[in-house]
Formats: structure tokens, C-alpha cells, sequence
């Protein structure tokens, strides 16, 4: 798969749920380069912006689109990476935040 056929992929089926990629566009081909390469080493598109370990049961926390997605959009309005925003950030209604890391300590190597 290519970087814009998953791009037009996600963007359809995120902005039905009021999910929307961040308009910097080219951080979200760049991560989406990343999703992709992940894919090809690990068989599922680990969250680039965390370390994988390649064990698809240990990672399935930040399997894009992670666990930590939907409460990261809620309380800061865009995912940790910073590909997925909410559409409060998206319209402008809410300023951008630091977010931080959710996963625990236990799970990053």
C-alpha cells in the first residue's frame, strides 16, 4: 500500500467518527511512511513514535490507532504522536497541549 491510498483510507473513515488527521500534512505522511514500515517489519503498524519489540500480543496497546488515542483527543485534543486530532483542534475551538505518555513504564523497553 502507498502513503496517499492510506491516507485517503483513514482520512474517510476517521472524519466519520469527528476524527481528523493533523493539518500539518507533512508530519502525517511522514508518520504514515512510519505506520507503513512498521507494518513491514512487525506485520502491524505499531505507533511510530513508540518502540515496538515485534511481539504483536506485547504492542497491541499502540497498534495504530492505539489505546491511548481516544482519551489523548478527549483531554488534549490530538493523539501523542500528533497524527489524529479532535474536532475542537481541528475547528480551532480548543489550542494544541503537550501529551504525554500514557503507556506505562513496564511496556517501553
Amino acid at each position: 500500500m502507498k502513503v496517499e491510498q492510506l491516507y485517503q483510507a483513514l482520512k474517510k473513515s476517521q472524519e466519520a467518527r469527528d476524527i481528523y488527521f493533523n493539518k500539518d500534512k507533512d508530519l502525517v505522511f511522514e508518520l504514515l511512511e512510519s505506520l507503513l514500515l512498521n507494518k513491514e517489519r512487525y506485520g502491524y503498524m505499531a505507533c511510530p513514535c513508540r518502540l515496538a519489540c515485534g511481539d504483536r500480543d506485547n504492542d497491541k496497546d499502540i497498534t495504530c490507532p492505539c489505546e491511548y488515542r481516544a482519551p489523548d483527543l478527549e483531554e488534549f485534543g490530538a493523539c501523542f504522536c500528533g497524527l489524529y486530532i479532535s474536532k475542537a483542534l481541528h475547528n480551532n475551538e480548543i489550542e494544541s497541549h503537550y501529551i504525554p505518555e500514557r503507556r506505562s513504564p513496564e511496556k517501553i523497553f
